[in-house]
C-alpha cells in the first residue's frame, strides 16, 4: 500500500488543491493531507480549522484524510509511514522552490520521493493569499474556493459576501 502525504498550509483550501487532492487520490492508496504548522506564519485559520476544513472537502474521497504536523516533514512522513510527498506546481516560479525542497527533503531521506503534480491552468494562478485578500475586502470567491470554504470565510469576515 502506498500513503503520500500532500503537505502545505491550506490557508484557506482552494479548488487547486482540491484538484490536486482528487489526482492523489486516484494514483495513491492513501493520501494524507497534512497542514504544517508554521508558529512562524500569523494564519487566518487554526490548524485545526484547516484540518476541519480539508475534512470537508474531502469527504467524496475515501482513501484521503487530514492532519497536522509540526517539525520536519521527512520526519512526519516517517511516523505516517509514507514513502511519497505529493505536490502541486502552478508556475515555473512554484517549480523552482519545489524543486529546492524536494532536494533538501531527499537530503535528509533519500527513501521518501517527491512526486510533482501540473495544476490544471484554470487553477494556475488561485493562491490562498489572494482568496483571503478578496475575501477581506468583500469580493466574491466562488469562482476559486469549494462551497464549504466559502462558508469558512463568511465565518471570518461576516458582512462580506465571499
Amino acid at each position: 500500500m502506498t500513503t503520500a502525504i500532500y503537505p502545505g498550509s491550506f490557508d484557506p483550501v482552494t479548488n487547486g488543491h482540491v484538484d490536486v487532492i482528487r489526482r492523489g487520490a486516484r494514483v495513491f492508496d492513501h493520501l494524507l493531507v497534512a497542514v504544517a504548522d508554521n508558529p512562524a506564519k500569523k494564519g487566518l485559520f487554526t490548524k485545526d480549522e484547516r484540518v476541519e476544513m480539508i475534512r470537508d472537502v474531502s469527504r467524496p474521497f475515501k482513501n484521503v484524510t487530514a492532519d497536522w504536523f509540526d517539525g520536519l516533514l521527512v520526519d512526519y512522513a516517517r511516523r505516517k509511514k509514507a514513502g511519497v510527498i505529493l505536490r502541486g506546481i502552478r508556475t515555473v516560479s512554484d517549480f523552482e522552490y519545489e524543486y529546492q525542497m524536494a532536494m533538501t527533503n531527499r537530503t535528509f531521506a533519500q527513501d521518501i520521493e517527491t512526486v510533482f503534480v501540473m495544476t490544471h491552468e484554470e487553477y494556475s494562478f488561485i493562491s490562498s493569499r489572494l482568496i483571503k485578500e478578496a475575501a477581506a475586502l468583500g469580493g466574491d470567491v466562488g469562482a476559486f474556493v469549494p462551497k464549504e470554504v466559502e462558508r469558512w470565510l463568511r465565518k471570518k469576515f461576516p458582512g462580506k459576501r465571499s
